[in-house]
């Protein structure tokens, strides 16, 4: 894969961030704060050879009984799900000069390395394809547009359609195109539907549930994708040993065209990289928001 820009030509003259060597914590912390499902799935402990997730398919039914009569005998019915985790990377070539001269432009890119792994697990969860088996998305969630009139009541049916799979609507992931679309939406007198909270200028909640905002979400297309809402009790994420940060001065880098020997070239590579899965109960309990009329 090309470049768009060359990857040696990262040095003092380039907008870019000291990182110290020690950043797992922070890069992890940094991820999960960029990741609209982090926020709203629940993490699972994950070894790197997978793990056995119970799901329960049915709860025992109670029932009336006369005096002195048996009691009914009734039992939770359950099934699995296995996650296995997958690979996420991504490595950046730097100068030493760039290290030594502008820490604070080095710290900020260090900063946005945790970004990329979350946009791209995001990215692949809500608009992509499985990296491989036992690794759900929600790419064929059942389709609700919001757009044009009666927005509230399309979202009115985004959750119906999430209660009709047995689901409980408990949060919304909105790229700021859907939450503009929010706000903009009207009633018959023109009064705003979607009254954005005083802290912040946003909507924090809609039908009880909150929204978490990210711009992973989205996706252009004839409708736009520019937003999810489901039974995140369903979904499970998982992650193996944090997110590792490591640098090497002395590696020779692939980049896809040539090959750089950083010790030649007195420079360095940053590399940070995680090992996730995700998976759902029920990907019906998850519908897909889109800005048709």
């Amino acid at each position: 894969m090309a470049y768009a820009t060359d990857p040696i030509d990262i040095n003092r003259t380039t907008n870019g961030i000291v990182l110290p060597s020690q950043l797992s914590a922070e890069v992890w912390a940094a991820a999960q704060e960029e990741s609209a499902v982090m926020q709203l799935a629940q993490q699972i402990q994950l070894p790197g050879s997978g793990v056995t997730v119970p799901v329960i398919t049915g709860d025992p039914v109670a029932d009336f009984v006369g005096e002195t009569a048996e009691k009914p005998v009734s039992a939770s019915t359950f099934s699995t799900k296995q996650m296995t985790p997958y690979k996420i990377a991504v490595i950046e070539l730097f100068s030493m000069e760039f290290r030594r001269d502008m820490p604070a432009l080095y710290n900020e890119l260090a900063r946005r390395l945790p970004a990329s792994i979350a946009a791209k697990f995001d990215a692949t969860i809500f608009n992509g394809t499985a990296p491989g088996s036992n690794f759900d998305v929600l790419t064929g969630s059942t389709a609700v547009g919001i757009g044009g009139e009666n927005t509230y009541g399309k979202m009115v049916t985004a959750l119906s359609t999430i209660a009709a799979a047995n689901g409980e609507l408990n949060g919304w992931a909105m790229s700021p195109a859907g939450e503009a679309l929010l706000l903009g939406s009207t009633d018959g007198n023109g009064r705003p539907v979607f009254v954005p909270t005083v802290s912040d200028g946003t909507v924090g909640a809609v039908l009880g549930a909150p929204i978490v905002r990210s711009r992973n979400v989205y996706k252009a297309g004839t409708p736009n994708v520019i937003g999810f809402a489901g039974d995140w009790a369903q979904a499970r994420y998982g992650i193996v040993d944090g997110i590792n940060v490591s640098i090497s001065e002395d590696a020779t880098i692939n980049t896809g065209e040539e090959q750089v020997n950083l010790w030649q070239r007195n420079m360095f590579a940053l590399r940070v990289e995680a090992e996730v899965g995700f998976v759902v109960r029920d990907a019906a309990a998850f519908v897909k928001l889109t800005d048709a009329e």
